[in-house]
Order: structure tokens, then sequence, then C-alpha cells
């Protein structure tokens, strides 16, 4: 009954890919079509369209998703298993909350079947349905947003492309653990913002921070439930977009190794991208974005949840006040850190997990030093 929701890929497109060789991605793709339905069970990846960008008080042309799948289609894959089902698109619904909830219905009934959904949208508020789809899924949620911006607007707003953080934060059931932002500049967010994210423990990383090391991204990544990207944190240059200019952002190489870091990791279970503009160019970029995010898919290590301690290096780091347990894998060099979750009445019972760090952070703790990020999501579960 979901998949009610999705109206079949565009002819135009279905005709396209008959002019592909074999040797083309379109040709291995399964696609809704007038007269079929791809084979669910038979699905890893779906990719869907979401025509929807009433959210954005900016948008003035109705969404066209067309190029981009050109610009996918016509690229040639990797070395890949996984197989990859083109669904179709939601059409805006009467209302706003019409294309939420079906867009919620679609994303929830795909990750409980273990596809990933990669969203291709309108505007970024169509963020929160796809946080609600774990509804549920009985877990709390990791969000990660590729964005210039922290998106928490004002509370008497409603919801929009600029406002959809504080509705996820502040809306019954809250099933969000983590908010990470990556890639901000810091003159597009106000103090009391940049404040507010120090406030709840959630994690920023500065545009200029991730361009000199992007590597300090991938942890981040690597702990992500729904990654979104806003492709107006990529700086215009390399998007084409000259709408809504912008002259500082990732660039064309940076973008795609993060889409590839969310693809990698082996919690990412939905990802979206989000303000495309229509553009030629632009399409050309996102195609390759999602491009990247597949080929990690398939380079996953299935090393989350955490397997067998036969295959990882336990390091013990005493500091002062702490004992601080890592956890190095030895077949891909990436690094853990052990936290203690509380749980049960009055946050009596105690189990430890793991969260994903670096070496560097390793280091850190090897001068004495506490890693923030341990540091924060130690007081966001003793809370």
């Amino acid at each position: 009954m979901e998949f009610d929701f999705l109206s079949p890929v565009d002819n135009e497109i279905i005709q396209y890919i008959k002019g592909l060789s074999s040797q083309h991605l379109g040709s291995k793709v399964a696609f809704h079509t007038d007269k079929d339905f791809p084979d669910i069970d038979q699905v890893k990846i779906a990719i869907i369209g979401v025509l929807e960008n009433r959210g954005d008080v900016k948008a003035f042309e109705a969404v066209n998703l067309n190029v981009i799948r050109k610009e996918l289609y016509g690229l040639f894959p990797g070395n890949w298993q996984s197989s990859i089902a083109d669904l179709g698109d939601i059409l805006p619904g009467n209302s706003l909350e019409d294309t939420y909830f079906a867009l919620q219905k679609v994303a929830s009934k795909l990750i409980k079947k273990d596809i990933i959904p990669i969203i291709i949208g309108g505007s970024q508020d169509l963020t929160y349905p796809l946080y609600r789809a774990y509804d549920s899924m009985e877990q709390m949620v990791n969000l990660v947003a590729i964005d210039s911006k922290f998106d928490f607007g004002k509370q008497e707003d409603g919801i929009s492309s600029n406002s959809y953080l504080s509705k996820i934060i502040l809306d019954e059931p809250n099933n969000l653990f983590n908010y990470s932002n990556i890639g901000y500049q810091t003159y597009y967010n106000s103090q009391e913002e940049i404040d507010l994210i120090e406030k709840l423990y959630f994690d920023a990383y500065r545009l200029g921070e991730i361009a000199t090391n992007i590597g300090l991204s991938e942890p981040v990544l690597r702990d992500a439930d729904i990654v979104s990207i806003d492709l107006n944190a990529v700086k215009s240059s390399c998007s084409g977009n000259s709408i809504n200019f912008t002259p500082n952002g990732f660039d064309g190489k940076e973008i795609c190794s993060l889409s590839r870091y969310a693809g990698i990791s082996d919690k990412v279970s939905s990802l979206g991208l989000f303000h495309h503009n229509n553009n030629k160019e632009e399409s050309v970029l996102i195609a390759q974005i999602i491009w990247y995010f597949i080929e990690g898919v398939n380079y996953r290590s299935n090393e989350y949840p955490f397997g067998s301690k036969e295959n990882y290096i336990k390091y013990i780091v005493p500091l002062e006040t702490e004992e601080l347990i890592f956890y190095k894998s030895n077949k891909t060099d990436r690094w853990w850190i052990e936290i203690n979750i509380f749980e049960g009445q009055h946050n009596k019972l105690k189990k430890n997990t793991l969260l994903p760090c670096s070496h560097e952070e390793y280091l850190t703790a090897c001068n004495q030093e506490i890693p923030e990020r341990w540091w924060k999501a130690q007081r966001k579960n003793s809370i």
C-alpha cells in the first residue's frame, strides 16, 4: 500500500535508458514504469524523487529530476554487487503534510526491509518526514546534515527548509539521539544558534575544519542513521547554482568524498539530497554525489554493530579521572571508543557501546585529554 504513493518514472527517462549501452548504470537499474514495479525483495538501494518544494520560501520553479536521472544513469557503475531500483516519484500532496505522510510511509517501509532509500528532493524540510520514518523502529536516531546552516528557524514560523531541525527536536516522539552538522559557515548562523548546538551536546564542524582535514567527517558519518545534504553547502563555482549564489562551500571533490564516507558507513540507512535548482551543471554534480554514495555502500565492511572482538585490537588509556577504552579494526584500521549507555528506570541499568572515533582522538587521549565527542556522548547519556 505504501508504494501506491509512488508515480512511475517519466517515460522520457525510460526512452533515454533504452538508448544506453548495456554497460551504463541505467541498464543495470530496475525501474518503476507504467507497466511494471520492481521486485522489492531483490533491491538493496532505492532511488526516489520527491517533487515537493513548498517548504522553501525562495523556490519558484517546480521540481524536475529528469536531468539528474539522465546524468546518473549515463554514468558507468563500479564493480558493484548491490541491486538498485528507481521507484519513481512522490508527487506534491494537497498539502505539505500530505507529502510528508507519503514520504514517511514509503521510507519507513524500505528501511524496515533493509533497503537504503536515496531521496532526491526539493526542499530540505523533507528531512523531517525522513526522520519520522524511524518512529516505528523503536530506536534512537543520529542525524547528520551537510549544510552551511543549522536550520533552527523560529518556532512560530512553522516548519520550513530553514526550521525543520527545531521541529525534529521539539516534536514527540523524540527519537533524536544526536545531530551533527558538517560544513556550517559561522556568518550564516546566529551566536544563539551556535550556543544552542553546544548546550544540546550536538556536534558541529565548520567548513574550514572539514576542508582542511576531510577525514574528521568520517567517524561522524560512520555513526549516522540519516544523512541530509543541502546542495547549497556546495560553492556555486562547483555546483553551477547561480540562483542562490554561494561563494564559499565544499567543492565537487569534497562533497563527493563526504558522500562516499556516508556510503561506507555500515549504519547509514537513508540519504537525502535537497535544494536542487533544476540546472544542468548541478545535475551533473548530484549524479556524481549519488554515484559515490552507491560506491561506498558496495564497499561496506560490515563492522557495525560491533562483532567479534577477535578482529579488533583493544587499547586502554588511563587518565586521571577516567579509563578510556579504544578498539582498532584489523580489517579497516578504523577506530571506536567505548561509552557507557544508561537505560531503564532512572537510568540505573548500564551497558557499554561503541562510538566511532579517529586515530587522532586516540592520540588526544594518550596526551591526557578527553576527546570532545566522547565527553558529549557521555553527558547526553547521563541526562
